[in-house]
């Protein structure tokens, strides 16, 4: 892919995304705002509605990297030409999600985030992580998204998983909903729990805290989901912190 060809398809693949998530809750699209349509599913995995405020720091944070690649600078940026392909095909499906969660394909709309889901591990995975130390500027407008940005989707995903469950039926094996809200927490808590214990990522571990946080306040007065949401949120946050220190790329080389 041409260098500024890339470059382009970047910037205007994020400005789609911005643009259609703008709409769905301006508009709203097919006239009911996003927010509304997680209410209207009985989900004891999503969080109180303040929550969900931390997508204005994703687009801020992701916004940043959108600039600095599109520097020219950062023209003939190796690791950049890496991660554009699976940026711009998180853009489309964040895009897709949208579309289809607005005209309520929950099922459908699984498929689209788990493409995100996806993307943004190829990319984390590309940015080293955990591996090595990076200079500031390096984490702050490449690491530093990807790393909330992924956060905030591993949560999601969950999130989407349960509401295909809710919307298909499914009756839990006969077990009370709480219960297995419960579950899914510690499974997002496992699938987290890897990645902070491999990564020590600072960042990502955050996101995942200020979730199960706002699970707990939102559902205060159901303590199966309360009571596993506090006790996951404190220990996710001790798990990057389990293993010996070493060089972890959080606080960047100059």
């Amino acid at each position: 892919m041409n260098n500024q060809l890339r470059q382009i398809l970047v910037v205007s693949s994020f400005a789609m995304t911005i643009i259609v998530n703008a709409l769905a809750n301006i508009l709203p699209i097919n006239g009911i705002t996003t927010g509304d349509l997680s209410d209207s599913i009985p989900n004891y995995f999503v969080p109180a509605a303040y929550v969900f405020s931390i997508w204005a720091v994703i687009y801020l944070l992701v916004g940043a990297f959108t600039v600095y690649q599109a520097l020219p600078a950062q023209k003939n940026n190796g690791l950049l030409k890496q991660i554009a392909p699976w940026f711009i095909l998180s853009n489309i499906a964040n895009t897709m999600w949208i579309i289809l969660w607005h005209y309520q394909f929950v099922g459908l709309s699984l498929i689209a985030m788990l493409v995100i889901l996806s993307a943004l591990i190829a990319i984390y995975w590309q940015l080293g992580t955990g591996r090595y130390t990076v200079k500031r500027e390096e984490w702050f407008f490449l690491r530093l998204p990807f790393s909330v940005y992924l956060g905030w989707i591993t949560v999601a995903t969950v999130a989407n998983v349960t509401s295909v469950l809710v919307v298909g039926g499914w009756d839990g094996f006969g077990l009370p909903e709480p219960l297995w809200s419960a579950i899914m927490i510690v499974v997002a808590t496992v699938v987290g729990g890897l990645i902070a214990v491999r990564h020590r990522d600072i960042a990502y571990v955050s996101v995942l805290v200020w979730a199960f946080v706002g699970i707990a306040v939102k559902f205060s007065d159901v303590l199966p989901v309360a009571v596993t949401a506090v006790v996951m949120a404190v220990i996710v946050a001790l798990l990057p912190f389990v293993l010996p220190n070493r060089s972890v790329g959080l606080a960047a080389a100059d």
